[in-house]
């Protein structure tokens, strides 16, 4: 499937057959984390040292284009910005500066531990979570039966998620994300979740997601030879800095290098 989509692409390119469609743009991105320096209740009640906040800025500067239908990796060790920038993307962290424009198209984040209302069952974090990404009640319900089948957890779908095992949560979470589909899908390190059928189950699912040429894909992972086998591009960040970007080998033989040298 993947390569039948690459080389359908390809052909277009070559032939001209239609005018490349920008589906994210990123520029001048920076998102910052505030937090408090500790101090003593007494310097603070009696007002003997200020308050000052300690200032992290997770992503820095970062700008990068996608074409629609074009699957982007994002590489980078831990603390670099991957997952931060994946959730400004997805409208769950806002810019200090810089914007980012989707062009009218619909976005979701597959990625484990955002998402769900604890005392909420998993039923009705079903159609919390479909509205919250666009979709229409209409819409969830026609879904509804295939997404509580795929996430294969009984009666537990009745049940508060606050009383869900992790297995449990991760695989209503892949199943809403995976079968409500929309224009651009945004995964961070969640291409196998669950037990060992689950696994099998949620990578085939996305391997078909993202075989669709007029999907937009951005994986974050630290796996090269996923990264190497599904991405059209690769985005290497650093320090919340862009790196490198370009062919996925060049940018992953350079990633490889830099951490085992």
């Amino acid at each position: 499937m993947l390569k039948k989509r690459k080389e359908a692409k390809k052909n277009i390119e070559n032939g001209n057959e239609q005018e490349k469609k920008i589906a994210v743009t990123v520029k001048d991105l920076h998102i910052a984390y505030k937090g408090l320096q500790k101090i003593s209740i007494r310097s603070h009640l009696l007002k003997l040292k200020p308050i000052k906040k300690d200032v992290f800025e997770a992503v820095r500067g970062v700008s990068f284009e996608i074409e629609e239908g074009k699957i982007l990796g994002v590489i980078g060790r831990n603390g670099s910005g991957k997952s931060t920038m994946l959730r400004a993307i997805a409208g769950i962290f806002s810019a200090d500066k810089g914007r980012i424009d989707l062009h009218h198209n619909t976005v979701s984040l597959l990625s484990i531990g955002v998402g769900f209302n604890k005392k909420l069952t998993g039923y009705e974090n079903i159609y919390l979570s479909g509205m919250l990404l666009g979709f229409s009640e209409e819409e969830i319900k026609k879904k509804e039966k295939e997404i509580i089948e795929f996430a294969d957890i009984g009666d537990f779908i009745y049940k508060p998620v606050k009383m869900y095992s992790s297995g449990m949560y991760s695989k209503l979470a892949f199943a809403i994300t995976a079968i409500l589909e929309t224009d651009i899908m945004l995964i961070d390190e969640v291409l196998s979740v669950g037990d060992t059928q689950f696994k099998k189950k949620s990578y085939d699912k996305m391997r078909e997601l993202i075989s669709d040429d007029k999907r937009t894909v951005i994986i974050v992972s630290h796996s090269t030879p996923t990264l190497l086998e599904l991405c059209d591009e690769v985005l290497w960040l650093d320090s919340g800095k862009v790196k490198m970007q370009g062919d996925p080998k060049t940018v992953l033989d350079a990633y490889e290098k830099e951490m085992n040298g």
